[in-house]
C-alpha cells in the first residue's frame, strides 16, 4: 500500500503521518502542494500544520494550491482521502465535506489529549477499530469548532456520516471532553461516498513507543491492510 502525504508551506505534521503510516506498514511518498498532480497511490493525505500561515481562513489558501485540483478530481471518483485537522479543513474548503470549522469556542489554541468514540465503521478509513471503541489522542487546533447547520447535522447522522465523536475520558466532565465547541461533538465525519474522511484530532500521534497513547495504532494497521 502506497500513500502520498502532500505538503503545504506551513505543514508540521507530516513526519508524524509518514511514520504512522509506515509503522504500519505503508510505503509513503511526499508531494509538493505546486506539484501538478499526485502520484499513483492508494490513499491521499493532507496532514496537519498552518497551511500558508492560516491566513484568510485555515486552509482556505491550500484548497487551491495546484495539486488540489488532483486530489479533488480523484476524491470525486472514489480514491481514499484522509484529511488531518488542518487537512479537514481543507476538506472542508474544498467543498469535499460539509459544514466549517470555527475559532475554538473559548477562543483558545487547545492542546491536549481527548478521547474519540468510533460512532461509525467506514471501511477502509477507519482501519481495525470496531464501532463504539474508544481512543485517547491529542489535538491541537485553534479552529476546530465544528458547525453545520441543524439539517446538515440531521442528515450527517441519519447516514452515519459523523465517524468520530468527542467523549468523556475516565474521571473527565461531559464539560470538558469536547475541546473546541463543536456542534454534537463532532470530531470526524466522512462524504457520502464513504471514501474521504475529515478529522480534527491527530491519531498519527497515537501510534508509536513514545508516544503518549497507542490508541490509534489499529486504525493505520487496518486502513494498510484494507488498501493494500
Amino acid at each position: 500500500m502506497k500513500a502520498a502525504i502532500v505538503l503545504f508551506p506551513g505543514t508540521n505534521r507530516e513526519i508524524d503521518m509518514k511514520d504512522a503510516l509506515e509503522r504500519a506498514g505503508a510505503a509513503t511518498e511526499m508531494v509538493w502542494h505546486g506539484d501538478a498532480e499526485a502520484p499513483p497511490c492508494d490513499l491521499i493525505v493532507l496532514p496537519g500544520g498552518f497551511s500558508h500561515g492560516d491566513y484568510l481562513r485555515c486552509g482556505a489558501m491550500a484548497a487551491h494550491s495546484p495539486v488540489m485540483r488532483d486530489v479533488v478530481a480523484r476524491a470525486r471518483a472514489g480514491a481514499p482521502v484522509l484529511g488531518v485537522c488542518n487537512g479537514f479543513q481543507m476538506l472542508i474548503e474544498t467543498g469535499l465535506l460539509p459544514g466549517a470549522l470555527l475559532r475554538n469556542a473559548g477562543l483558545n489554541f487547545v492542546c491536549r489529549d481527548v478521547h474519540l468514540r468510533l460512532e461509525n465503521r467506514r471501511l477502509p478509513l477507519t482501519g481495525a477499530l470496531a464501532e463504539g471503541d474508544v481512543i485517547r489522542v491529542p489535538v491541537a487546533h485553534g479552529d476546530g469548532n465544528y458547525f453545520a447547520d441543524d439539517e446538515t447535522l440531521r442528515r450527517l447522522e441519519g447516514e452515519g456520516r459523523i465517524v468520530f465523536r468527542y467523549v468523556a475520558g475516565p474521571d473527565e466532565t461531559e464539560e470538558r471532553a469536547n475541546p473546541n465547541g463543536s456542534a454534537a461533538g463532532v470530531a470526524g465525519v466522512v462524504n457520502d461516498a464513504g471514501n474521504v474522511l475529515g478529522m480534527m484530532p491527530h491519531p498519527e500521534d497515537a501510534t508509536g513507543p513514545r508516544q503518549q497513547s497507542r490508541d490509534a495504532a489499529p486504525l493505520f494497521d487496518g486502513l494498510v491492510e484494507a488498501l493494500s
